[in-house]
């Protein structure tokens, strides 16, 4: 799965479109495929899912309705969240101003 904000309401999200054995091609950027995961993914990894959450920002700004993806796991999740210029990861559980809208 592939997740990318764009803008502050912009999310996109698509299945088997990025090759993870090609070159990373971005316009402006020299990037590069990590070697290996975060340490906060390693932890998840292997463990069944349990759910998944979009999750909105209610906070009263700019970026209010703003929606996040969080991967739920027994005792951990992972949230893909905007960080205006790329994504961003958070293994917190949401905030007093974020909203959870479970995905059955």
């Amino acid at each position: 799965m592939e997740i990318n904000h764009q803008k502050l309401d912009d999310l996109s999200l698509t299945w088997s479109v990025v090759d993870p054995s090609a070159p990373v091609r971005w316009p402006g950027s020299d990037l590069q495929w990590r070697a290996g995961p975060l340490p906060g993914l390693q932890a998840v990894q292997g463990l069944p899912l349990q759910g998944v959450e979009l999750i909105e920002w209610t906070g009263g700004d700019l970026a209010e309705g703003n929606v996040d993806v969080s991967f739920v796991f027994e005792a951990s999740r992972v949230t893909v969240f905007d960080a205006l210029d790329e994504n961003g990861l958070s293994f917190s559980p949401p905030g007093q101003h974020q909203r959870t809208h479970p995905l059955h």
